[in-house]
């Protein structure tokens, strides 16, 4: 039994398990899941019309409309948990020095946007001057080896940070955890460094600090109007509870005047709008980026910090994608079952979109120090969505010699530029932001 037969036999398969087909209609599964993934990356705004007329099989807007079902929910979903629970066999790490001591390095974020207000009893948004119904989705991206490990789909009711527990269930010895303050949470920071893995995260400005050294609390801004230079570290105790306290590294990274104005007028005209008064506390610490890390110094200098911390904007770039290329917010449906099928069949596309640069852009970086533009790679492959739809429902055989031909014209096509006035991230991790280190090329093996 070839590829193809088998696909199609495990696809029919979960579809008779989860009820969406019937034993005579094996064929419309793999149809189906074919529209919801490639289908959906050509189309914008998809309508029921626009399925129809894309998967070319003679049904009915009607009829696409009923398929819409619980029992599609659920097939959709097994495909999605399908997909992430693959691990490619030849799927190599980053080899980058200031990652080496690192097993993972997983990223959390969220992203959210607005639906239909129908399903604001399913989905309910903040309310307010917010909308009342948001879907919001929880990602955690694996760094080194480009993995997309995880995603949730919640109401945007749920904040971050009531999302934060759940973080510690991801982690094993040695990984390292890359959030925003959104997530900041002591319990949670205590879970990890009692797992043996660690964390980088931007310091809450309101969490208590004590002197690793005295045991006493520190006034952070008096300390550091004494500090003259730009980059400053202490080793303090994290947490006002003792069960859930954490020694790490606070690390002070001075910004630039017009950086720290900007910060204050933010803080005021925030202050202005809640009707209260911002402290002086917040004023003086907005000439600094303020870092926690249980990461010892010898793994993590210092002056490193910035850099690696940068690499967290790399989910927000996937976050980009779905939404300005795969259009995963673009969806005005008011009925449940069709809204979640479109967002799995989108993220099933991102997982392999995502994952197909991942290997690409590792392979490339530890063979020649060259990267491959996600954005562009996304783009390139949206362009091609329908030809690579026609192929799937008529032949598997001819969609893989498409690819095999395809795909060097895609990496060609999609290779950052390099510029000597700005770095890209991996060279700032790999080589720091000093622009008088020079990059070295290496040949491939």
């Amino acid at each position: 039994m070839n590829f193809w037969q088998s696909l199609k036999k495990t696809l029919a398969q979960w579809a008779r398990q989860t009820g969406f087909i019937q034993r005579k209609k094996i064929l419309q599964a793999f149809d189906f899941l074919a529209l919801m993934t490639v289908g959906q990356l050509g189309m914008k705004h998809p309508s029921l019309a626009g399925m129809v007329e894309a998967i070319k099989n003679g049904m009915s807007r009607e009829g696409m409309h009923r398929r819409f079902s619980d029992a599609a929910v659920a097939f959709m979903k097994k495909c999605a948990q399908f997909i992430l629970a693959q691990k490619a066999s030849s799927m190599i790490p980053l080899q980058t020095k200031l990652l080496q001591h690192f097993n993972r390095l997983l990223i959390f974020d969220s992203t959210g946007w607005d639906i239909n207000p129908r399903l604001k009893d399913v989905l309910p948004g903040s309310g307010g001057g917010a909308s009342t119904a948001n879907c919001k989705l929880q990602v955690c991206y694996e760094y080194k080896t480009g993995e997309l490990n995880f995603f949730d789909m919640q109401p945007g009711i749920v904040s971050d940070n009531a999302y934060t527990s759940q973080l510690s269930s991801h982690m094993q010895v040695d990984d390292l955890l890359l959030i925003d303050l959104g997530y900041f949470k002591m319990k949670t920071f205590h879970q990890i460094a009692s797992t043996g893995a660690f964390f980088l995260s931007r310091l809450l400005l309101s969490t208590k600090l004590i002197s690793a050294e005295t045991l006493k609390p520190i006034d952070l801004p008096g300390v550091l109007k004494k500090v003259k230079q730009d980059i400053y570290q202490m080793h303090v105790i994290m947490g006002a509870h003792k069960k859930t306290q954490v020694p790490c590294r606070l690390v002070c990274m001075r910004v630039s005047q017009d950086i720290a104005n900007e910060r204050r007028r933010k803080l005021k005209r925030k202050s202005r709008q809640r009707g209260n008064t911002i402290s002086q506390y917040h004023l003086i610490l907005a000439d600094w980026t303020l870092m926690v890390t249980n990461v010892p110094t010898e793994w993590l200098p210092s002056e490193m910090v910035r850099s690696l911390y940068t690499l967290r904007w790399q989910i927000e770039l996937l976050f980009k994608q779905i939404k300005s290329v795969l259009c995963i917010h673009k969806s005005n449906t008011g009925r449940i079952n069709r809204l979640r099928c479109e967002i799995y069949g989108k993220l099933i596309m991102a997982v392999m979109i995502y994952r197909t640069h991942a290997d690409i852009n590792v392979r490339l970086w530890n063979t020649q120090r060259m990267e491959l533009s996600m954005e562009k790679l996304f783009k390139r492959v949206q362009e091609r969505a329908f030809i690579i739809l026609d192929l799937l429902l008529t032949s598997l055989h001819k969609t893989i010699e498409y690819l095999r031909a395809e795909i060097p014209r895609l990496i060609k096509n999609c290779i950052k530029l390099h510029f000597k006035s700005r770095r890209t991230t991996l060279e700032l991790i790999e080589y720091g932001p000093a622009k008088d280190v020079k990059i070295p090329m290496i040949n491939p093996a």
